[in-house]
């Protein structure tokens, strides 16, 4: 399979350039710059390489750099803001600190050849996004200038011999009008690719790969009945049969009605080996007085593992654990040198001692908008595929503040109903995910002739398909006031309802 290397170097949009690499049906991986060597991508066969943006100064002698000798290994780079200017470094151009003419947010682009490849079918003029400080003042000898804004006269610059490519602005970022016909241009006019990465192949490929390496094992599988977990559970069930056993921990932090559902679909329909484990107890004993949301869902991944190493020892001879981690979630629990955003309890949230020989992460290297074209290649049904995403710690990180028995009570009400007034949009028109939060704020409120102070349920709804980034969703006001209306009336304990009106970034989707 043809491939492209996204080269990191501390960008804050590494997973959308491979982002925009995959959906012009290329396959793009991430690598950080200090985790791979010029020879092991050499011996990996790579179409092109990315360089990604970053924090730093290409001057500054601790900033990351990478081996010169890359720029002559005759592999096509296109090198992106902190990219581009460290191949220009690389290369003995000069970059410069441009103090307080920086360029930020949306800036208008002239591109100066539009004969060059690079910006074939790119207009003379059009917005591109910004990011940047430094600049390069002096080109190195070989490249030229093929676009330029009013504060930076270096706004992409190439050397076609040794086909090196750099812009200043970001392409991946969907304020770039033109960005992904750049990225076209670089995949298919430069590096010479045919654009044949599928998901369903992508799939098929990792049924065959885990038929192999996990044949004669038995397979534990941490199903919490969610998108990612499901599709897991169908990709290794095609790979390895019964020797998959689903372990479906009902930790008491679920929708109102999630566990009978999740054991009837997986057990009842599909006839999978599944162990139903209700264990809610336990997790509000290991819960109770914790509120600062890491340690929850560091809790919460603990107990996980020792329930299901408490299972595999029943079970008998089980020493693999099977999880539905995607790539957002290794991206937000840290990759690299990349910060913590939060650590995902099957991720940045397992412990340090584990009693199983393997973990395997079928899904690891894909987006949610991939696992779900996955799901429906394996014949998952649709309802389950594009069920609404839950988090494995579930209401755990919906609950703020310590959790009890009788918040679990009101917010899974709370988000019942919620959910069931959005489910009755049309479904081109509901958000991609939607859901309550109960605060740890309480406010008066008046109901009859008695006052009242209950908790503020807070409403979140977002649009999104990738959910590394998302925007506020502008749900109907009639949808906002029932909602509202009822959760304060049928819910006791509730007396004010708030909608979140926050994009990611600056917020995540989740409140914890």
């Amino acid at each position: 399979m043809e491939k492209i290397l996204v080269l990191d170097f501390g960008g804050q949009y590494d997973q959308l350039i491979a982002r925009r690499v995959r959906d012009l049906h290329v396959y793009a991986e991430i690598k950080a710059y200090n985790r791979i060597t010029l020879r092991e991508i050499a011996e990996e066969g790579y179409q092109g390489i990315i360089f990604t943006g970053g924090p730093n100064s290409v001057y500054d002698p601790s900033s990351p750099h990478y081996d010169p000798a890359i720029l002559d290994a005759g592999i096509p780079v296109l090198g992106i803001c902190y990219g581009c200017q460290l191949m220009a470094f690389m290369a003995g151009g000069t970059v410069s600190d441009a103090g307080d003419s920086g360029e930020y947010g949306k800036t208008s682009v002239a591109v100066s050849d539009r004969e060059n490849v690079l910006m074939r079918n790119v207009p003379e003029s059009s917005v591109c996004w910004m990011s940047h400080k430094d600049f390069i003042s002096t080109l190195p000898d070989g490249f030229r200038c093929i676009a330029y804004t009013d504060k930076c006269p270096v706004a992409a610059m190439c050397d076609e011999e040794r086909a090196l490519f750099g812009v200043q602005f970001h392409p991946e970022v969907t304020h770039t009008e033109y960005g992904q016909r750049i990225f076209a241009n670089f995949l298919f006019g430069i590096c010479g690719c045919a654009g044949d990465y599928r998901v369903e192949n992508y799939a098929a490929s990792l049924i065959e790969k885990y038929r192999r390496e996990l044949a004669g094992k038995k397979v534990l599988l941490a199903l919490s009945g969610g998108v990612d977990s499901s599709v897991a559970a169908a990709l290794l069930h095609a790979a390895i049969g019964n020797d998959l056993i689903c372990v479906f921990v009902d930790h008491g932090l679920l929708r109102k009605g999630e566990g009978d559902m999740v054991e009837h679909t997986f057990k009842g329909r599909f006839g999978m080996n599944l162990i139903r484990v209700n264990a809610q107890d336990r997790f509000l004993k290991k819960l109770a007085g914790i509120t600062d949301p890491e340690t929850k869902r560091k809790t919460i991944g603990e107990e996980f593992i020792r329930v299901f190493e408490e299972e595999a020892k029943k079970i008998g001879h089980v020493n693999v654990l099977a999880q539905g981690t995607i790539y957002p979630d290794i991206i937000e629990s840290g990759k690299g040198d990349s910060a913590v955003i939060k650590s995902h309890h099957n991720v940045g949230g397992l412990p340090d001692v584990i009693s199983f020989d393997e973990i395997a992460e079928p899904l690891k290297e894909l987006f949610k908008d991939e696992v779900r074209m996955a799901g429906t290649a394996l014949g998952l049904p649709q309802e389950l595929v594009w069920r609404q995403p839950f988090p494995g710690p579930g209401l755990g990180v919906r609950v703020i503040g310590e959790i009890t028995e009788e918040k679990l009570a009101i917010l899974k009400e709370a988000d019942a109903v919620f959910r069931e007034e959005v489910d009755k949009l049309t479904p081109e028109k509901r958000p991609a995910q939607y859901f309550a939060v109960l605060t740890d704020t309480r406010s008066v409120g008046v109901m009859g002739d008695f006052r009242t102070y209950g908790y503020t349920v807070a409403l979140r709804a977002v649009n999104t398909d990738d959910f590394m980034s998302a925007e506020w969703s502008r749900l109907p006001y009639e949808v906002l006031e029932r909602a509202s209306s009822r959760i304060t009336n049928e819910v006791p304990g509730v007396s004010r309802v708030v909608y979140d009106i926050s994009s990611k970034p600056p917020a995540t989707v989740e409140w914890e």
